[in-house]
């Protein structure tokens, strides 16, 4: 019985590597965001000239809105492939490792995820309320109401944290 619970237990360990092509799909999502960041920005610079001001705000907010969602991208590549399916070895000794890389466990990952999802939601609102014409109030009502949501659950989320390491150190 002993051997067939060992054997049970080495599948079930094994299975984390079919989380591994996820991992590289995400990583791949990267192609199409990368193209649409120099896309903007070649967009931006050829229209320089005729732009406002407030266009050119626009423009950069969607510059870095593209960037926060790349952020997160490597952040959820990172911390989910090192805690979930393996340790990224070739990063070990490297200079450039991020400071976080192999510090951020699953807690860390969620408040970083919604700290994320917090500053994207806020840059769409900006450019929301930045923009020119009509103004939709039932529409920008709903996407404050997701965004204070967002708020809401990242502060949720630190309290229960917070709370459990608490917990954890009272034992």
């Amino acid at each position: 019985m002993e051997k067939i619970e060992s054997l049970i237990e080495r599948l079930i360990f094994a299975g984390r590597w079919f989380l591994a092509p996820l991992y590289v799909g995400l990583l791949l999502t990267l192609v199409p965001i990368v193209y649409r960041f120099f896309h903007s920005f070649w967009h931006m610079m050829t229209h320089i000239t005729v732009s406002t001001p407030g266009e050119n705000t626009l423009q950069v907010l969607e510059l870095l809105d593209t960037v926060l969602l790349a952020n997160l991208i490597i952040i959820i590549l990172f911390a989910g492939y090192e805690n979930f399916v393996s340790k990224i070895k070739v990063a070990e000794g490297a200079e450039d490792r991020p400071h976080w890389m192999g510090t951020v466990d699953y807690s860390g990952l969620k408040i970083k995820l919604i700290g994320s999802l917090v500053a994207i939601s806020v840059i769409e609102l900006l450019k929301d309320f930045m923009q020119e014409g009509p103004f939709d109030a039932k529409r920008e009502g709903w996407r404050i109401g997701i965004h204070m949501t967002f708020v809401i659950s990242g502060v949720l989320f630190a309290l229960m944290d917070n709370m459990a390491d608490r917990h954890q150190s009272e034992r």
